[in-house]
This record gives structure tokens, sequence and C-alpha cells, in this order.
């Protein structure tokens, strides 16, 4: 029944008005020296292995990234689970129900692990709580601290808040965090919800929806529990200054590679195309002027400045589109420095990769027929993918 109510506002917010081998080359008696062929092309297929099974509702698996080999899964109705060895342990890492509004797109929607977890114990997270007399809907961006006594176990009263951010509607709350190279926090925030964004947050730097937000965790700026980082667009003024990149309509997921640094979002559309891109400091990514490659309003389309996605696809191929990493893992070789992304409500899922002339080509790896919720990542760089119905499976070829 969850599945299908998710299931239905993705649909109707998220899409329809809604996630080289080097072969070895043969010796020659002659002295002119033969070059290696090229590189093969990645895999056009992949399979999936399943690893864990039994969870509620997961939408996020990160790993702690502090040599234990453990993965964090969390559960969008206000849980946080460790999988490690490809058993789920009994006891939750987290439980924080009680402050968590699920519905729909709202919940327990993201968590991200401090640079330097192995030595101080530190993760954050976003969620969706109700608050006042009015049940404002409100995100929340809050620290944890891991117990003292039981390092598989969080200290549910350590929560520290950071940035609390009104929401105007039930949908588009978006929900990834994640730390840069750089070690900031970026955290991703949709326009706030309705269809075609009715207040033009996407578009509007006094608000942090709709946007790409980046904050130092480790220092203070004046009266706020984090710093602003100093070469932030608008840190000397003209927007709000945690703004990193905006014209966002719903950055769901997005992650870094780990090899260039570069940050990939996918960024759910509305009602026509869903696309994949690159972020820039400072880019402004184009809704609601744009959709995808598209003008959404054809009567007022100004594209001067704006920033194109890398990859779109239309809705007859997908509905939500849900960001991936950059493969990086050994499972697989010839899938080495591809995107891999997919849909939720179709179950596909695509590589992405640049050919010679620097343009981004899709191509279809596996129809799933799952619900794509999330991909992971563990330390090794061996991808995983999250099925909301409540398992845990391992990209495998």
């Amino acid at each position: 029944m969850l599945r299908r109510e998710l299931h239905r506002l993705f649909l109707s917010f998220f899409g329809m008005g809604l996630l080289g081998l080097l072969s070895a080359c043969g010796g020659s008696s002659s002295s002119t020296t033969t070059p290696p062929p090229p590189p093969p092309p990645p895999p056009n297929s992949i399979t999936l292995t399943p690893v864990a099974s039994g969870l509620a509702n997961p939408v996020d698996l990160q790993t702690s990234d502090d040599g234990t080999g453990r993965l964090f899964v969390v559960e969008q109705v206000g849980v946080i689970r460790i999988l490690q060895g490809g058993v789920v342990l009994p006891t939750a890492f987290l439980d924080i129900r009680a402050r968590v509004k699920f519905s729909g797109e709202m919940g327990l929607l993201g968590v991200a692990f401090h640079p330097g977890f192995a030595q101080s114990p530190r993760f954050y997270v976003n969620y969706v709580r109700l608050v006042g007399v009015q049940q404002q809907k409100q995100s929340v961006i809050a620290e944890f601290q891991v117990s003292a006594t039981d390092a598989n176990q969080a200290d549910p009263a350590s929560e520290r808040i950071l940035l609390t951010v009104d929401q105007p509607d039930v949908n588009h709350k978006a929900g990834q965090l994640a730390f840069g190279s750089d070690k900031f926090l970026y955290i991703g925030f949709g326009d706030g919800g309705g269809g075609g964004d009715p207040s033009g947050n996407g578009q509007n730097l006094q608000t942090h929806l709709g946007k790409m937000l980046r904050i130092d965790v480790d220092h203070t700026t004046g009266g706020l529990p984090y710093a602003i980082p100093a070469d932030n667009p608008f840190a000397a003024g003209g927007g709000l200054p945690e703004i990193w990149a905006y014209g966002l309509r719903n950055p769901f997921r997005f992650s870094f590679d780990t090899a260039t640094g570069k940050l990939f979002l996918g960024d759910v559309g509305q009602g026509l195309y869903e696309e994949v891109d690159v972020l820039q400091k400072g880019g402004n990514y184009g809704w609601n002027v744009m959709e995808g490659m598209h003008c959404y309003n054809a009567s007022s389309c100004n594209m001067t400045g704006l920033m194109l996605p890398i990859a779109e696809y239309d809705h007859t191929e997908g509905n939500a589109v849900i960001g991936g990493y950059v493969y990086h893992g050994t499972a697989i070789p010839a899938l080495a420095g591809s995107y891999v992304f997919g849909d939720f409500v179709v179950g596909k899922i695509w590589r992405l990769t640049q050919d010679n002339a620097g343009v981004w080509q899709r191509v279809l790896l596996l129809s799933s027929g799952r619900g794509i919720s999330s991909f992971g990542q563990d330390s090794a760089g061996e991808l995983y993918v999250v099925d909301y119905s409540g398992a845990i499976l391992q990209v495998a070829p």
C-alpha cells in the first residue's frame, strides 16, 4: 500500500505532474610496434544480486568509510539500519520515527557521514517534520553523534539542528546530502512542490528551495551553527550565502565522482523530461524556465546563462530519474568511469559515458522491474540498488 502511494505521488509530482579493459597486444617479429587496440566500450547489460530484504521503505544507502565495511540503509519511516556482511543488524542504528513525518515524499530522506567519521563519529540527516499548531511542514538538516559505548548505535539525544526550511507543499523535498572532497556538506532541496513551481522558487535566490546548498559543518559564522564557505557564489551578497547552485526542481539523488570531484545529479522532471546534470558553482540549471533541454513555458523562455543537462530522456522511457554514481569498482572493469543511474517508476538502469567529442552517450543496461529509490556505493566502489519495496541488490556483471 505504501509503495503504491509513493508510486502514485512520484507519477503525480515527480514525473507526469512528479528518480577499458586493456586488451593484450600480441608480439610481432617486425621492428614496427603495433599499437594496442582501443579499450572496449562499457557493457550493455548488468545483473542485480540480492543482498538484503525485509526493509521498510528504504530510500538511501551510504557507507561510513571507517574501515568497518558497514552500509547504512535509510528507511523513510525514520530509521537507519546497518547492513554488514549481508545481514541487517536487528537493532536500529538510529530511530527518530517520533520526530519524522512519513507520508508520500516526506520522511527521513538521506544520511551523510562526516569525512572524519572514524575519529569523530558524527553524521548528518535530512528529514521532514511537522511543527507548531498549524503543523507547518519543515525540512530539517541535523547532526547526530554515535553512542560512546556502542559503535552500532547513534544517540538520538545528541541531535544538533543546523538548518530548517519551511515547506509549502507535500512533494519535491529532494533529500540527498553528501560531503564533497572539499569536506563541505552539500544539501539538495526541491522547489517546495506544486506543479510547475508556482512560487518560482527555482529562480529565486532568496529561498533555499530549488537549490544546492554548501555549508561548513566544522566551523560557525556569526550566530549560525555552521559556517559559510568563503568561495560560495553568494557569500558576499546577491543571494542566500548557503546557495551553491540553483534552478533545480527535485534533486532527489546526487553524488560526487570520487576520481574527478564532479557532482552528478538526477533532477526529476515535470510532465515531459527527466534530466542528469553535472553541477558547477553558481550554475543556474533552468527550472522553471527549462525542463531538461526544452523551454518549460515557450511564451517566456530566456535561456541566457542557463546550464543545460548532460543527458535527458522523455516520459516514453521513464518518469522519475534517480541519480546514481560514477563506477570505480573492480567487479565490472568495463563499466569503469561510467555514470550509472536509473528510474524509479519503470526500473530501468542506464550508463552515461563521454565519447571522443565529449558528448555524453546513454545506453540501457537493464530493465530491472524494481522500484529504484536510490543507488549506493561501498568503500570499494561497488554499486548497489535500493528497491523501495524493501530490498538491497548489488550491481554485478
